[in-house]
Order: C-alpha cells, then sequence, then structure tokens
C-alpha cells in the first residue's frame, strides 16, 4: 500500500512539473512571438562566427536568458547588429528583405519553434548573465556565437534568401 501512495505522489509531483514546464515554455514563447530584444557586437568570434550580446526582455529573467538563443539567430537575420570598434564592426541583416519573415512564415515558424532548427546556429552562450530589472520586467543580456556563414548558406539552399553572387 505504501508503495502503491509513493508512486502516486511520485506521478503527481511529475505532472505538475510538467505543467509548470509548460506553462514557462508558452510564456516564453509569447515573449520571444512579439521579438523584443537589443543586439549588438560583443568581441570577435572565429571564422564564420559573429560573437554578439543579446538583451532580451521578459518579467521572469530566467525567461529571457533561454529565449536568448533563438533572438540571436532572429537578429542575424533580421536586424544586424551595432558595433563597438573598428575590430567589432556593425553589420546588417542577412536577409535584405525587411517582410520576409511575414512572407516565409511557415518556414520561420518551425524554424523558432522550440527546439528548432535555429539550435544549429548556436555555437555556444556565455555562463556569464547580466540582469537589470527595468520596471516590472528584466532585461538580461547574454553573450551567444552564432554560426553566421552556415546560417546563410542554409538560407540560401532551402530559397528562403537570394545568394551574394546572384546579383541584384
Amino acid at each position: 500500500m505504501k508503495k502503491l501512495q509513493t508512486i502516486l505522489t511520485l506521478l503527481i509531483v511529475c505532472t505538475l512539473m510538467g505543467t509548470a514546464h509548460a506553462d514557462k515554455q508558452k510564456k516564453a514563447n509569447q515573449d520571444t512571438d512579439a521579438w523584443r530584444y537589443d543586439i549588438e557586437c560583443a568581441g570577435v568570434g572565429v571564422d564564420g562566427t559573429y560573437m554578439i550580446k543579446v538583451w532580451s526582455y521578459s518579467k521572469k529573467a530566467q525567461i529571457a536568458t533561454e529565449q536568448a538563443k533563438k533572438n540571436a539567430v532572429h537578429g542575424v537575420i533580421f536586424k544586424g547588429f551595432s558595433g563597438k570598434t573598428q575590430a567589432c564592426p556593425a553589420q546588417k541583416p542577412i536577409a535584405r528583405n525587411p517582410t520576409l519573415q511575414q512572407e516565409q512564415s511557415d518556414y520561420f515558424n518551425k524554424f523558432f519553434s522550440n527546439g528548432g532548427d535555429y539550435m544549429k546556429y548556436v555555437l555556444s552562450t556565455a555562463s556569464e548573465v547580466e540582469k537589470v530589472k527595468v520596471g516590472k520586467e528584466y532585461k538580461v543580456g547574454v553573450v551567444v556565437s552564432v554560426a553566421k556563414d552556415q546560417l546563410r548558406k542554409d538560407l540560401e539552399t532551402a530559397g528562403i534568401i537570394k545568394g551574394l553572387s546572384t546579383g541584384f
């Protein structure tokens, strides 16, 4: 009888934890759907990569930290980023078409889904995280390394963007 109670208790706890995680992920996705973040050069990465700092916003600091990877890849594709010095210059976005995300919404919804293909281009994230309380939410800064050359190549291969050699 005690074993049955223990098993039932564990089952209930696991169910509650799963529900809490699902709610947390839903909130993270809502925050990301608004694409509220800032992005800047954070240093020189290895060839074919960008080392960028992403500032994500959320009411919970942990959610903003988790979404930094998704925001970093989104920023490289659609926003570009400011630079600090000549060694860390500003970069234009990979996508030159400002309406590309809407035009290719099916592709990008899948691409940026939880565990989606965007994760292939996140090479590393810094363990050090900056947190700033801004009103009722947090602004969280994370340094992320993004494989921009591979990202561009894969987007070209998928026919999402035109190659640099195709002309105007």
